[in-house]
């Protein structure tokens, strides 16, 4: 028999990394979801072991709340809905909260982090807060040019509500772009499917809809593809249609076939007047301004001058890459180094035409290695959520480049590699911060390092 939820009433501390806030009870943390900092609540423990370190919970009533507390504005995840944990679609975990407190939050969250990993204080560097994406929407909805869904038993669209496996169907996405929600995709049979992507161009444009059968095997696949084919009669010519087979059903990596069921198995994007094709299953910030504000960002903090040799490291499709290249002119190098094979085709397409940038698929550490011997002028660098790690800061280092922009969408493993690059004689000189992902806990940073 399950243990019932364990109900306390307490008094919310700080914001902590996650979207969650910090409280004590009889003398064990409670990480809360739901809630600000400052306000009583009464909250639901799923799981109270005894033995545990900490407990995780959820606000389900709110007794004094915050000033800065307001509507949700997607009424399916609003925790303070008569629903349960699990039946609260994950995504949208600060949307009870005012944007500007939100990016107060996460901007605490950031300096936290290098206080307690790297040892530094963000107020030495000149940190003034996070900034919100160039364009943003007063309200932070429609953001989302790509959008990631499940599909449950019944066969509706769904998404899984946090920290957990459950599905929750979800017809409307207020945080994706009006595109994505027009296709109306709740409306069809998606029996068959494991996964559903969309993907609509920022400056306009058929959306791609990108669907992983819901098993491998050939009957599954037979299944999925008479999903994509109700799918495709449904999308008609307002979106294109792929279907990517591949053993572990995962979209976002880059591996496996991707079919064309109807339309083309790409997009075009377009940043400053630079075009730039994508791949179904390639990579593409998910803000429909992230990809102007990141270049801005990145191009302003790296200071290329014609005639420099420059490494961009997990380059994507060339978001940096081009604009870099560019600086540098025919006098100067651009080395481009991307690891999934479809992302590195993109790339080499988006690059083709500047001779000075060199495109190389693989992992960065072995690609540097391989490359040693020439030192760069500077490094940009925009890896994974999990950061560049030891191996990635150190064959960086080995370069022996005076200077590294460092792009990262988690401020733990940022901070992380910032307190190793330290090792390595690398001092943090500058860090912004963007709220590119509205109603979320999640944050982007660009960052300075100079060799001292």
């Amino acid at each position: 028999m399950s243990q019932a939820p364990l109900e306390l009433e307490l008094t919310l501390g700080d914001v902590a990394h996650g979207g969650l806030t910090v409280a004590r009870h009889e003398g064990r943390v409670v990480f809360v979801r739901h809630g600000a900092p400052g306000e009583r609540v009464r909250v639901a423990v799923a799981t109270p072991g005894e033995k545990d370190r900490f407990w995780r919970a959820d606000v389900i009533e709110v007794l004094e709340a915050s000033e800065h507390r307001g509507k949700h504005p997607w009424a399916a995840a609003d925790a303070l809905a008569a629903r349960t944990p699990d039946e609260i679609p994950g995504g949208a975990e600060f949307g009870h909260l005012e944007l500007s407190y939100q990016r107060e939050l996460k901007g605490r969250v950031l300096a936290e982090q290098l206080r307690r990993l790297a040892k530094l204080d963000v107020a030495d560097l000149g940190f003034d807060g996070v900034e919100a994406a160039e364009d943003e929407r007063a309200d932070g909805l429609g953001w989302r040019t790509r959008a990631a869904f499940g599909v449950d038993r019944s066969g509706s669209l769904a998404m899984r509500a946090a920290r957990s496996h459950t599905l929750v169907k979800t017809p409307v996405f207020p945080l994706a772009a009006d595109a994505i929600n027009e296709l109306a995709l709740g409306e069809v049979d998606l029996s068959g499917l494991g996964r559903v992507e969309i993907a609509a161009p920022a400056a306009g444009g058929a959306p791609l809809v990108l669907l992983v059968p819901a098993a491998p095997d050939a009957a599954g696949v037979r299944r999925a593809g008479a999903a994509a084919n109700r799918v495709s009669r449904h999308v008609g010519e307002r979106a294109s249609v792929g279907l990517l087979t591949q053993a572990d059903g995962a979209a976002s990596d880059g591996a496996g076939e991707l079919r064309r069921v109807s339309g083309r198995t790409w997009l075009r994007e377009e940043v400053d007047g630079r075009s730039f094709r994508v791949s179904g299953e390639g990579f593409w910030q998910v803000h429909r301004s992230a990809p102007q504000t990141l270049t801005h960002a990145v191009m302003a903090a790296a200071g290329v001058e014609e005639g420099q040799d420059w490494l961009d490291l997990y380059a994507g499709a060339g978001l940096f890459s081009a604009p870099l290249a560019e600086a540098v002119g025919p006098t100067g190098s651009l080395l481009s180094i991307e690891g999934a094979p479809g992302t590195h085709r993109d790339a080499r397409k988006n690059l083709h035409a500047l001779p000075q940038a060199q495109v190389l698929q693989g992992r960065v550490e072995r690609s540097l290695r391989e490359h040693a011997g020439t030192r760069p002028n500077g490094v940009v660098l925009d890896p994974p959520r999990a950061g560049a790690g030891k191996a990635g800061v150190a064959a960086i280092a080995a370069t022996g480049t005076e200077s590294v922009v460092y792009v990262s969408c988690d401020p733990a493993s940022f901070a992380r590699d910032v307190d190793l690059f330290a090792g390595r004689g690398y001092a943090l000189r500058s860090v912004r911060g963007f709220d590119l992902y509205p109603h979320t806990h999640h944050l982007e940073t660009v960052a300075v390092l100079r060799r001292a």
